[in-house]
């Protein structure tokens, strides 16, 4: 439900998508990590609240160290917040992570933030030897250390996975109290509870079906943290999507690209191979996807961030095949006309 006086931010969140010159030709790695940080600047100019960049280990994803980039943003940019679009905490170090993240807190003056993920895409496991059978473990234990970490005092903690703890300090220490952490949940409704038990904020990644099923899990959410005593914490909305200056020309741009990638991982990740008559039902109003013009993505934005009861819509710009220069005018478009669109829209229907 939208209420006047509803404080609403967008962000703007990238895997480190790997691009393509206007050929069609992959570019280098390197030269994609480049674009990222001209990427997230822009973004900052453009007008928009947050850039984030997600942890991903593959030759169409090269982006294993994000929060270096992010730090190379917060060194050219002075207002919007930076943070993971999702770090793999099960195969990653709390500590270390927190360390990351604290220490790129310091580098912006305040403006970092972590999603923490289970792990849908599992590259990372076999990368750094942890076993897929401990998935669950992993991460309950992982995420409860990295709650006691962002407490700021010294921490004791025992557990299977990693060594235990006793009265350890660990720096840096922020200078204003603990920076935002959410869990990103993709359909799990005990992830919902581990957030809220937690004390961390809910972030829906949705990249198929009807985004209105996830409402469910943002009432669980208000539910389960008033069950554990925490104060009222945002639901965030993170989906796939291109803006460009008609939606003829934004499909055109995307879903040649979205058909590669989707049929790439649709084995390992069990997804359906795209279609063109899927596309078109995830990009119309009851979709996921949310590519088109500044007008139709405004629409859809504002429409589901009623229906879930969010208050933060985080756009997974862009896809592996795309320019740099694609993706610029997407993201000015974004920050310059869907924004502002979508902030007059939730206004109009709060009054």
């Amino acid at each position: 439900m939208t209420t006047p006086g509803t404080a609403y931010s967008f962000g703007l969140d990238t895997f480190g998508d790997r691009n393509a010159d206007a050929g069609g030709r992959p570019l280098s790695h390197a030269q994609t990590i480049r674009n990222v940080a001209e990427e997230g600047v822009f973004a900052e100019q453009a007008g928009v609240d947050f850039f984030g960049i997600g942890e991903h280990h593959t030759d169409y994803f090269p982006m294993p160290a994000g929060d270096v980039v992010l730090a190379a943003i917060a060194a050219r940019t002075e207002r919007i917040r930076l943070g993971s679009a999702v770090t793999v905490l099960s195969s990653d170090d709390p500590v270390r992570v927190f360390q990351r993240y604290s220490t790129l807190n310091a580098i912006s003056h305040g403006r970092a933030e972590v999603i923490l993920g289970r792990g849908s895409s599992v590259e990372s496991f076999p990368l750094f030897g942890y076993d897929l059978a401990d998935y669950e473990e992993l991460f309950e234990e992982k995420a409860a250390l990295f709650a006691e970490l962002l407490n700021g005092k010294p921490v004791t903690w025992s557990g299977k996975t990693r060594a235990a703890l006793t009265d350890q300090d660990v720096v840096p220490h922020t200078e204003s109290g603990p920076f935002p952490a959410w869990i990103g949940v993709g359909g799990n409704p005990g992830s919902v509870v581990r957030a809220a038990r937690l004390g961390f904020g809910l972030a829906l990644a949705i990249i198929g079906g009807p985004p209105a099923r996830f409402a469910p899990y943002s009432q669980l959410f208000h539910e389960a943290l008033e069950k554990f005593g925490r104060p009222p914490l945002p639901v965030m909305v993170h989906s796939p999507g291109h803006v460009a200056a008609t939606d003829a020309q934004a499909k055109a741009e995307f879903w040649p690209r979205w058909r590669e990638v989707i049929s790439l991982v649709a084995a390992e990740r069990g997804f359906p191979v795209p279609t063109e008559q899927s596309f078109e039902a995830e990009t119309g109003p009851r979709g996921a996807l949310y590519v088109g013009s500044p007008e139709t993505v405004a629409r859809k934005i504002a429409a589901n961030l009623r229906t879930l009861g969010a208050t933060r819509f985080d756009l997974k710009y862009g896809v592996p095949g795309m320019t740099h220069e694609q993706l610029m005018t997407g993201i000015g478009l974004y920050g310059g006309t869907v924004i502002p669109r979508v902030r007059e829209l939730l206004a109009t229907a709060a009054a």
